[in-house]
């Protein structure tokens, strides 16, 4: 099965744990070859775990928001998101 070609990212880390989680999740699930919308849906279900008060658009959109900075542009910076720490 060929692997996802997901950047690593390890070094840099990130303060929410939530964020932490689902991101970490994401690049493991794609790593083993998990299709790019399962990977998402379960991030999208992680999240709502540490969130269970977050609607449904509410997850998703910060699961892409976190996904599209931390694994797609491999962004080191601070992300916008949830209040949590």
């Amino acid at each position: 099965m060929a692997q996802a070609n997901i950047p690593s990212g390890h070094d840099r880390p990130i303060s929410r744990r939530c964020e932490r989680a689902v991101v970490t999740a994401y690049r493991e699930l794609r790593s083993f070859g998990t299709p790019d919308p399962d990977a998402f849906r379960s991030c999208t279900t992680l999240y709502r775990i540490h969130h269970p008060e977050a609607s449904l658009n509410e997850a998703r959109r910060l699961v892409a928001e976190w996904i599209d900075h931390h694994v797609i542009r491999d962004d080191p910076g601070p992300t916008p998101g949830c209040g949590c720490d």
